[in-house]
């Protein structure tokens, strides 16, 4: 009879299989897509977009059902069979149990999606976290800013999160919206906007746009509202010292983390130009090698006379041309101000390398309120100031100190064929002033001094508090108080180093022969093993 009724059955009826065929490739094509989806977010993958990916996953997994479903009105005893049989009551346990913990993992993702800020980001730059500094500017915005970005192509994901945290840190005083520049042209040329992925700022009748969707363009971008009025610092040049373009030795980066302050940072020949700019709102002399004339210092100390301010960097003797000639600077800081730069070379033995001075301490001060913890400054080979606190209508402040364990070596030659030692008949024991910021009450003048200049170039201004120390003092002297905590962090720079060939060939093994292999040979002992005892 069973051979009767498989023999009546219609044509139609030995081609349902196809239906479960269709099925397992949809369900294939849709894992594929949900691979591709995560390397995309991943940036590993940018072929495509994630809005693209997601209407792909929505046809794949549409696919999958309607050929269930199909499969299921061909064959209700089938699957009927299947769902009752010994195979689904053994089984349904397996089945609830990956339910369940898919149903974890997806709880978890949305609650995880929805509520970003309650995570803990245990990552080493904490990328998923906004700097204090962006906190700043966003908790103390002057106007509510209105946040455009203009994108058609690009993937909007990353942005929305960024701005997302952006919004969520400001009191209600920042959001957002994208605008499409391909459907909504006008509003793109009107925001002036002439490329995809930019992002207008928009605060009262002021704007500014940032290139691209990063923390450190948008509070670039955002510093530049709240403070939209130009600040001018002037680096002195004449006298050998480094530039303030890339070079071997430099001041690039420094200057380029003043430029996204706001500031206009340009040079400044004294002995040519022989004044001045009125615009400057502080002169910045960093590592010359020769000695700033006399003229140039008459100038200098007009300027400070009538409000303006010197951010002076001098290094040791020994490493610059000075020779036994005069130093009108350092003389004029002493005379003036109280201010003495010290004819020595800092000994620290709580360094690595000991004529690496390291500040052990900071004072309380606007310019070192941010130096606590692993903020510390450290100076290679700097001479110490000292002070005369008697100086009328002048306030002075060590602001960061070496520790006991240091000394100012006046001996320069006393290392020569033999170890460095303390000699307290000759030399100045520590603890050593490293900067010192003096406030002239009457003229309102300012001047920050330092016994090194190397501190603030390119190949130390990242290290630790360093770059901080140097940017705070420009902002102090140029009283821009207001700034000296909101500067822009920079992720550091990773690279992906791929595999080798042993460690692909490695890989490829584990992956298609090994894993399988094991699988392969558990199912098979397993069958032997039961047919033993059966």
């Amino acid at each position: 009879m069973a051979i009767m009724a498989k023999k009546n059955q219609p044509t139609w009826h030995r081609y349902t299989f196809m239906a479960l065929v269709i099925a397992g490739l949809a369900l294939l094509f849709t894992v594929g897509v949900l691979l591709t989806r995560g390397l995309l977010v991943t940036n590993i993958f940018t072929g495509t977009t994630v809005e693209t990916l997601d209407r792909l996953l929505m046809i794949g997994a549409g696919v999958f059902v309607l050929a269930i479903a199909i499969y299921g009105l061909l064959e209700p005893e089938k699957v009927r069979g299947a769902l009752t049989g010994r195979q689904a009551k053994y089984g349904s346990n397996a089945i609830i149990m990956t339910i369940a913990f898919l149903g974890i993992l997806i709880v978890g993702n949305v609650l995880t999606y929805q509520n970003p800020k309650r995570l803990a980001d245990t990552t080493e730059d904490r990328i998923n976290t906004l700097a204090p500094e962006t906190i700043q500017a966003l908790e103390t915005l002057p106007e509510p800013v209105t946040a455009v970005a203009f994108y058609s192509t690009l993937s909007t994901e990353s942005a929305t999160d960024l701005l997302e945290k952006f919004r969520s840190n400001s009191k209600g005083m920042f959001s957002y919206q994208f605008v499409n520049p391909d459907t909504n042209p006008v509003a793109a040329r009107e925001a002036g906007i002439t490329g995809d992925g930019k992002i207008m700022l928009v605060m009262g009748d002021r704007k500014e746009i940032a290139a691209f969707a990063s923390e450190t363009e948008l509070t670039k971008a955002l510093i530049k509202l709240i403070n939209p009025e130009p600040r001018a610092v002037y680096f002195l040049t004449g006298h050998g010292e480094p530039s303030i373009d890339a070079g071997d030795v430099s001041f690039s980066v420094a200057k380029q983390t003043l430029e996204s302050k706001n500031y206009t940072v340009n040079s400044l020949n004294l002995l040519a130009e022989n004044k001045i700019p009125e615009d400057a709102l502080a002169i910045v002399i960093a590592g010359p090698m020769k000695p700033v004339s006399d003229g140039e210092v008459k100038l200098l100390k007009q300027y400070v006379d009538a409000g303006g301010s010197l951010v002076v960097m001098e290094n040791p003797i020994p490493i610059t041309d000075f020779g036994t000639s005069p130093d009108p600077l350092a003389k004029y800081l002493s005379t003036d101000w109280g201010i003495t730069l010290t004819d020595d070379i800092i000994i620290d033995l709580n360094s690595q390398q000991p004529l690496n001075a390291v500040s052990a301490s900071a004072t309380q001060h606007p310019i070192t309120q941010n130096l606590t913890g692993n903020y510390i400054v450290t100076m290679p080979q700097a001479r110490s100031l000292s002070i005369q606190p008697d100086k009328e209508n002048i306030t002075l402040t060590e602001l960061i100190m070496t520790s006991t364990n240091s000394w100012g070596e006046t001996n320069f030659t006393s290392g020569e064929g033999s170890q460095i030692s303390f000699d307290p008949e000759t030399d100045i024991p520590g603890p050593l002033a490293m900067a010192v910021a003096g406030e002239n009450a009457s003229t309102k003048g300012r001047v920050v001094v330092f016994g090194n200049s190397l501190f603030a170039s390119d190949q130390a201004f990242d290290y630790l508090g360093n770059g901080n120390m140097f940017i705070n003092s420009v902002d102090w002297a140029a009283e821009q108080e207001d700034l000296i905590n909101i500067t822009p962090n920079t992720p550091k720079t990773r690279t992906f180093l791929p595999p080798s060939q042993w460690q692909w060939y490695v890989i490829l093994c584990g992956t298609v022969f090994i894993l399988p292999g094991i699988t392969i040979l558990s199912g098979i002992y397993t069958w032997w093993a039961r047919r033993r005892q059966g």
